[in-house]
């Protein structure tokens, strides 16, 4: 059939059961705030996906870039999730190693002089001469 048309959905809702945002409101914030590009072009919440649209989302420091494959309504568990779109998102940064924090006994006071400067020598601080 020559009329025929391909499935759409709304954008917000698509990267919401595709569990790209965790929250159907957020999906729309994020597309209010400009965070969301299809095919390179800032979308409202109400803008049609279509298969082999490119999606693009900043969402936690981190940007998505996602080709849909297959359109989706409802929310669904993450392997069927995976299905419906083509992950191009460059590798995410590697997690920062926790940092020691010095611990001190509550009520122990002010760290003296040697504990100050053993302090300053865990945290990677040059001690101040004094």
């Amino acid at each position: 059939m020559a009329g025929e048309q391909q499935p759409s959905a709304r954008v917000d809702s698509w990267i919401w059961a595709v569990r790209l945002i965790k929250t159907r409101s957020m999906a729309a914030d994020a597309c209010r705030g400009g965070h969301v590009r299809v095919n390179g072009v800032r979308v409202k919440p109400a803008h049609a996906v279509r298969p082999g649209d490119e999606v693009r989302l900043r969402h936690e420091g981190r940007e998505r870039i996602v080709v849909v494959s297959k359109i989706i309504n409802k929310r669904v568990g993450a392997a069927v999730a995976a299905e419906c779109y083509v992950d191009k998102s460059p590798p995410p940064p590697p997690r920062e190693e926790i940092v020691p924090v010095a611990v001190r006994a509550r009520g122990a006071g002010r760290p003296t002089k040697r504990e100050r400067r053993d302090i300053e020598r865990l945290l990677g601080r040059q001690a101040r001469r004094d």
